[in-house]
């Protein structure tokens, strides 16, 4: 296991740490690209580092959409990045079968919003004993989120975070109550998923929008509120991204944004 999962407590206490990466696994040079600009932008500010990318994107509007360059390819990129960095992936399953596989290759299992109530999945993903973060549901009050955390220690796994990506205002727009940060605080170490919680979904395009030019305002808000940790979507052209790029943050604005985050975060412990 990475030394950042064993020692999550006390890094917490110095700072935020950073789950980040593209949307998509494209291919094995755009994964290890972002990562090692991520890595040494982690490294000079001292942020711990969860690297991000999901094998597959299930959850599409249209039949044409990406979703993937084949789960054990890209699963495979995940663990290499991984080894190579020595930091902790993350990805989500969408299925009970998808743990297992999953796990092999993974640190962290990570649960989409619209199944974080999904019994299968959530015992599936607490039984191969990895750390479990699941996404608020875009439907649901922050205090809810406490059932689907018993779900995970009731079947034997206290890794288990929780993370916020917005709530549904409206058909095309997402919206953050801080109020939920603490709230969830009280049931696991909470994240604020800044880049989709400014997504605007059900676009009559059937591609989703975004509002990135918002990103910093809401990550300086989370970080002020007390959220644990940080999600950011990131790549180097999003405009050319198969999967979220119109809410993606452009690379090259991360380590202005992570500086600017890491002060806010002295000013408030």
């Amino acid at each position: 296991m990475p030394k950042l999962l064993k020692n999550l407590k006390h890094s917490k206490a110095n700072n935020f740490f950073l789950l980040a990466g593209p949307c998509a696994i494209e291919g094995e040079k755009m994964a290890f690209d972002i990562a090692e600009r991520i890595h040494d932008i982690t490294n000079r500010l001292e942020i711990p580092w969860i690297f991000k990318g999901s094998y597959r994107k299930a959850n599409r509007s249209r039949l044409d959409s990406f979703t993937g360059i084949g789960d054990e390819k890209a699963l495979r990129i995940l663990k290499a990045v991984g080894q190579k960095y020595d930091v902790p992936v993350v990805s989500d399953i969408h299925s009970a079968q998808e743990a297992i596989l999953a796990a092999h290759y993974v640190d962290i299992l990570q649960i989409p919003a619209f199944l974080c109530r999904q019994t299968d999945i959530l015992v599936a993903a607490a039984k191969t004993g990895k750390t479990i973060n699941i996404k608020k549901g875009q439907f649901l009050a922050p205090e809810s989120m406490q059932f689907a955390v018993n779900k995970v220690k009731e079947s034997g796994n206290n890794k288990v975070w929780l993370t916020d990506r917005g709530t549904m205002f409206g058909y095309q727009d997402m919206v953050v109550d801080f109020r939920g940060i603490p709230k969830m605080e009280e049931f696991a170490p909470t994240i604020m998923d800044i880049t989709h919680s400014l997504q605007q979904p059900n676009q009559s395009s059937g591609v989703t929008g975004g509002q990135p030019e918002m990103i910093e305002t809401i990550g300086k808000a989370a970080i002020a509120a007390g959220a644990d940790g940080i999600f950011i979507e990131t790549h180097y052209d999003p405009s050319v991204a198969k999967s979220d790029g119109a809410n993606m943050l452009h690379l090259d604005r991360l380590e202005e944004l992570l500086t600017k985050l890491v002060r806010v975060r002295k000013a408030v412990i």
